[in-house]
């Protein structure tokens, strides 16, 4: 059976099916809508009456009728006594074998499962047998021009100051968060409640939140510039205000591109306190010395490097080959896989060896875009795809285990263990998928050309991410360092 037609016979129950047997279908396939068909296939009698004698000759076969032997059942009396079974057979053998011929003769190249109950559907006693369903499918594109495509790479080294910086936000993330009696400086947090409202009436508040005087407070739907200036000196009780917009793809429709007043209200100022580079921190982490963590680090950033490298002659690659994908896709579809590229992105960046906070702020930022950036995503996806196609790539399992190594040595984790999460969160299909994308952007850049530009160290670290949405419920209290979502 081909591919494009899995989805579609994957909703049927397997069964033994007469292969050699072709149907006499008719089949009408309408466009409904971006990436979007309505097929209606009829089955004429002729054909459901061979499907029923086969069902039929089973029964007589292999039925226990007492005052029968095996094999002499008349058929008639199998019929009757069998009805139910009969009817059920011969329906599963109409749809598989139809839906499989659906797919062998017509080109519909399915994204998802068509759209219909399967079991709802009867098979007439008499006259011919009709279903119809909607179904999404990829869109029809002319592949793009993609060898010798000049690209731009960025290109830095790795400093010891660049070790250092992250050594200290390494240090960070086992730091403890100590009461400060002394003004707010910057990395220092204030615990605070924020109050939000709306044309002077109350919206929401959140209480009890540690914030982080850095450049940027991102929620998951609004965020505060110049939050390290705003709160600069800060001690208890000073009060700030500061004018908030909503994303224009936050999740509450009616609240986008909205503008809220913020009052911050500081409770308390807390400093972290570093842990000393001893022989307890190593030991904890798990490094015998400073030199090995260092080296750890270095290699760490130098694979960050290659990751922005990637990321930025990945962009220009897609920016050159999606000129033509100007098709819509359908708001559902989306929808549907914001979430789903939210998880591939991330995952990118925890193969990386990006802290958990730079992640949240990464996820943040997309969330405030998720829709748009959903959008260009899928179009990235299907050209990819239609590439990976077109140059026979495929992804082995000995490709799917290499990835996972390397994402358990940068985590600190058991390789089993790491499997067993992207398995279970569904995401190892999204490796799979990121892997022959890859593949597939790998493909074009071997034929292009490159113009090397040096760049200075992307700012990673001016962003606190709060798994917070500010339109959320009205009011929420929020342990330190544990959001709420």
């Amino acid at each position: 059976m081909s591919e494009a037609g899995t989805p579609v016979a994957d909703a049927i129950p397997e069964v033994d099916s007469d292969q050699k047997y072709k149907l006499s279908l008719k089949v009408d396939i309408q466009n409904v809508g971006p990436c979007r068909k309505h097929v209606r296939v009829s089955v004429p009698r002729q054909d459901i009456d061979h499907f029923s004698e086969e069902a039929v000759k089973e029964i007589v076969e292999t039925a226990a009728v007492p005052g029968f032997r095996k094999g002499r059942v008349p058929a008639s009396l199998a019929q009757k006594r069998f009805k139910t079974e009969i009817s059920n057979s011969v329906r599963q053998r109409v749809l598989m074998q139809s839906l499989e011929q659906l797919a062998e003769d017509n080109t519909l190249d399915p994204i998802n499962e068509p759209d219909f109950d399967i079991e709802s559907l009867t098979i007439p006693e008499q006259g011919d047998f009709e279903y119809e369903f909607d179904v999404e499918v990829r869109p029809d594109f002319e592949l793009p021009k993609y060898d010798g495509l000049t690209i731009q790479r960025p290109s830095r080294e790795v400093s010891e100051a660049d070790v250092d910086a992250y050594l200290d936000r390494f240090r960070a993330q086992y730091a403890t968060n100590d009461s400060h009696d002394g003004p707010a400086e910057a990395n220092d947090f204030v615990v605070a409640s924020v109050e939000f409202t709306r044309e002077g009436t109350p919206f929401r508040k959140i209480s009890s939140v540690e914030l982080q005087l850095k450049p940027i407070v991102r929620f998951r739907d609004a965020e505060i510039q110049g939050f390290d200036q705003l709160m600069a000196g800060a001690i208890s009780g000073t009060e700030k205000q500061v004018e908030v917009t909503i994303s224009n793809e936050a999740e509450q429709v009616e609240m986008r591109g909205e503008k809220l007043n913020a009052t911050i209200i500081v409770g308390e100022v807390r400093r972290l306190k570093l842990p000393e580079l001893s022989g307890p921190f190593f030991e904890r982490i798990g490094y015998h010395d400073l030199d090995k963590l260092r080296e750890e680090i270095r290699g760490m950033l130098e694979r960050q490097v290659v990751y922005e490298q990637r990321q930025a002659v990945r962009k220009q690659v897609i920016e050159k080959i999606t000129e033509s994908a100007t098709w819509d896709l359908p708001e559902l579809l989306v929808r549907k896989q914001t979430e789903n590229a939210l998880r591939r992105e991330i995952l990118e960046m925890e193969q990386a060896g990006f802290t958990s906070q730079q992640i949240m702020a990464r996820e943040n930022q997309l969330r405030q875009n998720a829709i748009t950036s959903t959008r260009q995503a899928l179009k990235e996806h299907f050209v990819l795809d239609k590439i990976a196609e077109h140059e026979k790539i495929e992804v082995t399992p000995m490709d799917i285990d290499s990835e996972i190594q390397m994402m358990a040595i940068q985590r600190g984790e058991n390789p089993r263990r790491v499997r067993a999460r992207l398995v279970k969160s569904g995401v190892i299909e999204n490796l799979e998928a990121q892997i022959r994308e890859r593949k597939a952007v790998d493909v074009v850049l071997k034929s292009a050309v490159f113009e090397d530009v040096t760049v200075p160290v992307a700012k990673t670290d001016d962003v606190q991410a709060l798994s917070i949405s500010v339109c959320g419920t009205s009011t929420v209290v929020v342990n330190p360092n544990e959001e709420d979502e």
